[in-house]
């Protein structure tokens, strides 16, 4: 069995997504949702990418349609909303999936619950810090939710942390038993600040909060700066999620993030969010980066049991799921 084949059997903790919209998307909608771009004019271009075209072949081979734009578009068009997802969802093996339920807003799409019904799999919430009161914090455990997560980097930068978030951490840390904090870093939105996203700005709060597991979040173009954090603290998690599947060249920033970095401080996930297209991907070009770059890199089963670490063990292990 190759290492790509061992690691496509491997089920999946996606530790860092969100839910899906449900209304059908226009062409250029359709685009959009490739992007992190709010901008209709920018949509069009969309479909002139690198990383797009190759989506589109791959969903083209996956759904056996002919290899055009227009070909999978019209696939997507014509099924069932929720029939569609669910056959990518499934497609990807997921074990578990830990969703932010603070985007999309509630309301406009498919959430965390029936999200893991439709892929087959356990799912739990990820609290959105900035829309809940840091009181709340507390119990989240309690309440459920796997992790705490902050976009900070949204909200002024990772150079200016809140009071709010920071009321937030100290409530997490004096619970004795700290939920993981998933961080924003890198690129994202059109309302980031991106030089105020580099995750190097969180020192102080990596050693004040010295108890708390912090999870920094895809990362890019900071993937040597995420890696260097993980080398260094022992608190320190990251994950290559939306880089991968919108960047290109997953196994040369794969390749960056190992560069420092301990395989064990390595997390899967897709941050795929509003559509479902971006799971499968996630997943499969992870796999694909993930045997090629540990294939390169370690004898035959060392690459394996790295690979499988990446894809589900360390976040079992850290977000202590069954």
């Amino acid at each position: 069995m190759s290492l790509l084949d061992a690691l496509n059997d491997v089920g999946l903790v996606d530790h860092h997504a969100h839910g899906i919209l449900t209304e059908r998307p226009t062409l250029d909608e359709f685009r959009g949702l490739f992007s992190e771009s709010v901008d209709p004019r920018q949509w069009p271009h969309i479909a002139t990418g690198l990383t797009y075209r190759h989506a589109m072949r791959e969903l083209a081979a996956h759904f056996g349609s002919d290899v055009t734009e227009a070909a999978v578009y019209e696939y997507r068009q014509s099924r069932d909303v929720e029939e569609y997802a669910s056959s990518l969802l499934r497609a990807t093996r997921i074990e578990w999936l830990l969703v932010d339920e603070g985007f999309p807003p509630p309301g406009t799409g498919i959430e965390w619950g029936r999200l893991g019904e439709l892929a087959g799999c356990r799912a739990a919430p990820v609290f959105r810090i900035e829309t809940h009161d840091a009181r709340d914090v507390a119990g989240a455990r309690e309440a459920g939710f796997a992790a705490l997560k902050t976009i900070a980097a949204y909200r002024g930068g990772l150079d200016r942390v809140s009071d709010e978030v920071v009321a937030a951490l100290e409530a997490n840390e004096a619970t004795g038993d700290p939920l993981p904090v998933q961080v924003h870093c890198g690129f994202g939105d059109a309302d980031l600040h991106l030089w105020r996203a580099d995750p190097s700005y969180l020192k102080p709060l990596l050693e004040r909060f010295g108890e708390t597991p912090f999870v920094l979040l895809h990362c890019y173009p900071f993937v040597r700066e995420a890696g260097w954090l993980a080398h260094v603290y022992g608190n320190v998690w990251f994950d290559l999620s939306l880089t991968i599947p919108h960047v290109s060249r997953a196994a040369e920033n794969l390749r960056e993030a190992l560069e420092l970095a301990p395989v064990s401080k390595l997390l899967y996930a897709s941050d795929a969010a509003r559509t479902p297209e971006l799971y499968f991907l996630a997943a499969k070009w992870w796999r694909e980066a993930l045997a090629e770059v540990l294939g390169e890199a370690l004898p035959p089963d060392e690459a394996e049991a790295a690979g499988r670490a990446i894809l589900r063990e360390n976040a079992l292990a850290l977000y202590r799921l069954s």
